[in-house]
């Protein structure tokens, strides 16, 4: 018998991470999975917390420990989970990120219309799974849980699921913000299985609720953070005018992948008809985005050039919270004095005076809920245990609006 290759990483955050199996070595080792090395977990978060400059390739592999963790846990406490079963589990969530696109949500905003970092993952997963000759038919199959064994798609995908811990601990330790410090060892060693579904021990109720509580303060702290937002949206709006432009016919420097999206308008229909179009997707990465910028930031068009200027100088929109929508007369009142200071006039100006909504449900409990499995052998869910912290006012969403414009 072959000997199998065995691979260690050495990770910040969980030390050696190994990789010990022929097919997820494959797969981890294939230029799509590799592609993840160039885009920022965090995309420009790194604006604020200088330290956020990890990959979606760190937090891939760092969720694979997770699950590689909780696999053995649960076996441990006598789980019927197969080889097969395991290794497929393993590269569902080695793919969990799979179709994002540069700078995370930018691309979809920006760029491509109606088509969702999601469905990406789909194709490319199908893309694979034809390349290595069906080896990630039960992958797919527990990815989109459909499979018997519901709990091995809880461990990707739920509230409560390795995406979560990896990405909370990671981007609370690259980011220096102790908030979002959780206790995923802990919890990992409380999860267990009761009638096919990942449930948690009652002595990992209080675990459970710092993890929802620090899944909370990393949103309105971190992700959600005014100056993330204002950052993002810059991006955004350079994304759009250079497509705007692109499709007026105006010349632009862009690498070959950037050009494609840039002078088509790309749909989901394109991506399943047109084979070349996921190929090129897969070609784009933050660099295209950043070098781009850097090129437009002396390009003819006034409303380009300067938005370009403003991200790479760091001179990011203001951008105020408020707990109400913003009327119409402040909005106009804003566009007025961006017209004065910059000569932009008439639809340009929507570029520089915007609003948006950061919203955030910290526990939806209409989503499959975290329980707690009792002693006695009760379930309950997490929000309705006694005197739970997670009570049913965390359950409602959050909503914020705010107005981004130029510091004037």
């Amino acid at each position: 018998m072959a000997e199998r290759k065995r691979k260690i990483v050495n990770d910040p955050v969980y030390g050696f991470i190994t990789i010990d199996h022929p097919l997820i070595f494959t797969l981890i080792s294939h230029p799509y999975y590799q592609r993840l090395r160039r885009i920022h977990q965090m995309a420009l978060a790194h604006l604020v917390y200088p330290g956020a400059m990890h990959t979606r390739f760190h937090h891939s592999m760092g969720a694979y420990h997770l699950m590689c963790c909780a696999l053995s846990e649960l076996k441990g406490k006598g789980v019927d989970i197969t080889e097969e079963e395991e290794v497929a589990a393993k590269m569902a969530i080695l793919l969990h990120d799979i179709g994002h696109g540069p700078y995370s949500h930018a691309l979809e905003n920006g760029i491509i219309e109606g088509v969702s970092h999601e469905e990406i993952s789909q194709w490319l997963m199908e893309e694979l799974n034809r390349e290595m000759d069906g080896a990630l038919t039960l992958t797919i199959e527990i990815f989109n849980g459909r499979y018997h064994k519901t709990f091995l798609h809880q461990l990707v995908s739920s509230q409560l699921d390795v995406d979560r811990m990896d990405y909370l601990n990671r981007d609370s330790f690259y980011t220096g913000v102790s908030e979002g410090v959780i206790s995923y060892d802990r919890i990992i060693k409380m999860l267990t299985v009761h009638r096919g579904e990942l449930m948690v021990e009652e002595k990992g109720i209080y675990s459970i609720e710092k993890f929802i509580i620090a899944r909370r303060l990393m949103y309105w702290q971190v992700y959600l953070h005014k100056t993330v937002l204002s950052a993002e949206n810059l991006l955004v709006k350079i994304l759009r005018r250079a497509k705007e432009l692109a499709l007026q016919g105006v010349s632009l420097f862009a690498s070959p992948a950037l050009q494609y999206f840039l002078y088509h308008n790309i749909t989901a229909a394109n991506f399943e008809q047109e084979p070349s179009c996921l190929q090129q997707f897969c070609l784009l990465d933050d660099y295209d985005i950043m070098g781009a910028i850097k090129v437009w930031t002396q390009h003819p068009d006034k409303v380009l050039s300067l938005l370009c200027k403003w991200l790479i100088d760091r001179n990011l929109f203001k951008c105020i919270l408020n707990s109400e929508a913003f009327d119409m007369e402040s909005i106009q009142l804003l566009k007025q004095k961006v017209q004065r200071e910059y000569g932009i006039s008439g639809a340009d100006l929507d570029y520089f005076v915007f609003t948006g909504t950061a919203c955030l449900s910290t526990y939806n409990m209409n989503n499959e809920k975290i329980n707690i499995l009792f002693k006695d052998g009760t379930v309950k869910d997490i929000s309705s245990i006694d005197n739970p912290l997670i009570s049913h006012t965390l359950a409602i969403p959050v909503k914020k609006f705010y107005i981004c414009h130029p510091k004037i």
